[in-house]
């Protein structure tokens, strides 16, 4: 248990010995939400924790009827998934990075992954990659697009900021998305996380679930360009 700068995390420690941690928060796309919850939900991660903090907004998720704390810590093996299902405001970002990095921090880390959105100007769904170092860029870049330069906003920015000065071995995944729920680019995540980890793991069903989200979201994209007078242009890039 851990109760730092205003941060609760409740959880048992992980049982593995060096510890993959992947974090998922909302963010451009959901990107890293959607492919998190999938994931420990399809393979039976255990939970084992929660984090709460008064910087969060007063927010709680309802399930069938059963209350779900924003910020969930799940394990399976040597890896250790981080969801959040409340975004979290840029002001607070770098109290929310020190808490969850002072707490992974008295674990054995083996790498810390966090998987984010990025808007660009295709609908190819890659995914991009970062990493503290170059020696631990090397572990993805065959698996995804190395992103040249730009920057890295939000909790994500914040997480790799902290892991960059801690001297923590760490990847950003960024899926190529627009502004709403893509669980397309979580797939494409979820992709390069199962060459990553050895993970066996079907995104058929999250694709299905895909067709869904997108024929909605394009019939309020159709009754909002109804209501609009004039087309709002995409601003690129600021990620997270």
């Amino acid at each position: 248990m851990g109760n730092i700068q205003d941060i609760r995390i409740t959880s048992k420690p992980p049982s593995g010995a060096e510890t993959s941690v992947l974090l998922g928060f909302p963010g451009t796309g959901l990107v890293g939400s959607i492919a998190l919850q999938y994931m420990v939900e399809q393979l039976d991660f255990k939970l084992i924790g929660t984090m709460t903090s008064k910087y969060f907004p007063p927010v709680v998720m309802i399930a069938r009827g059963v209350i779900s704390v924003p910020v969930r810590l799940y394990e399976k093996g040597d890896i250790l998934a981080i969801v959040a299902d409340v975004p979290i405001h840029p002001m607070i970002c770098y109290e929310i990075a020190n808490g969850i990095m002072d707490w992974l921090t008295q674990l054995s880390i083996r790498e810390v992954v966090i998987i984010g959105g990025i808007i660009t100007n295709e609908p190819e769904k890659r995914v991009f990659g970062v990493a503290t170092t170059e020696e631990i860029l090397k572990r993805i870049e065959n698996l995804a697009v190395i992103l040249p330069m730009g920057s890295i906003s939000g909790i994500a920015g914040s997480i790799l900021t902290e892991c960059k000065v801690r001297e923590i071995p760490a990847i950003g995944l960024l899926g190529e998305t627009t502004n709403t729920p893509d669980p397309r680019s979580a797939a494409a995540a979820i992709e390069v996380l199962k060459q990553m980890y050895d993970i066996k793991i079907e995104v058929e069903p999250l694709m299905e679930q895909a067709v869904e989200i997108e024929t909605a979201m394009q019939k309020l994209a159709e009754q909002v360009h109804e209501t609009e007078t004039s087309p709002k242009k995409e601003h690129l890039p600021m990620y997270g």
